[in-house]
């Protein structure tokens, strides 16, 4: 239901263009992993991924399952609480690697996190947790590495900056573009696949801030 939702709403919102290199392959059973920016990306990402026939399990905050009708939808269609510094946040792994073993596309915000900047530019994503590279090391699942931009034109910023942005992004409609990699095998220990793993996310994501000729805020 959220891929559907997500697919109806995001074009009110911005105009949503999606590229994927050559070999990019969204075969069952591999882990999305996706750079994070902005409240409003999972639904951006979201739309993307159903436009190439793809709706992912998805791990997000545990407080999301806390508001009544989201919350409920999410049960519903199987996605992933992550209880953040709790000992439940094991439990995340656990179901995503169920899934992952189902054959569900699994996607996941290496960043574990939204970045605390006010401006609305473009930034490579932050240092990756590493609970993409455990997940990894339990399951041996390829890693598609999934890159957006543009996102925080609609919401980013303080409270009251990303309500107006919200409201006034059916009027500006700014450019949302989502880029899909290859998928990529990683090796070595935790830290060397975490490494890998941002690695090729930025470079997903640059192909994206590329289209959209978004000036890069921050060096990468």
């Amino acid at each position: 239901m959220l891929s559907r939702l997500a697919e109806s709403l995001v074009p009110v919102v911005g105009r949503l263009t999606v590229t994927t290199d050559r070999d990019a392959d969204l075969a069952e059973g591999s882990i999305i992993a996706a750079n994070h920016s902005s409240l409003a990306d999972p639904a951006v990402v979201l739309a993307a991924l159903r436009r190439l026939g793809v709706e992912p399990v998805v791990l997000a905050a545990a407080g999301l399952w806390r508001i009544p009708v989201l919350g409920r939808a999410l049960a519903r269609d199987g996605h992933i609480p992550v209880y953040r510094r709790d000992a439940r946040a094991r439990d995340a792994l656990d179901g995503a690697a169920e899934a992952l073993a189902r054959g569900r596309l699994v996607l996941i915000y290496g960043e574990g996190g939204i970045p605390l900047r006010r401006d609305a530019g473009e930034a490579a994503p932050e240092a990756f947790r590493s609970g993409l590279a455990r997940l990894v090391d339990r399951t041996g699942a390829p890693v598609i590495p999934l890159g957006q931009a543009g996102s925080r034109r609609i919401t980013s910023g303080s409270v009251t900056k990303q309500i107006a942005g919200l409201c006034t992004a059916p009027l500006r409609r700014p450019g949302l573009h989502v880029h899909v990699g290859a998928p990529v095998v990683l090796t070595g220990d935790v830290p060397n696949r975490t490494l890998h793993a941002r690695a090729a996310v930025t470079d997903a994501w640059r192909k994206a801030a590329e289209r959209l000729a978004e000036r890069i805020a921050l060096a990468a």
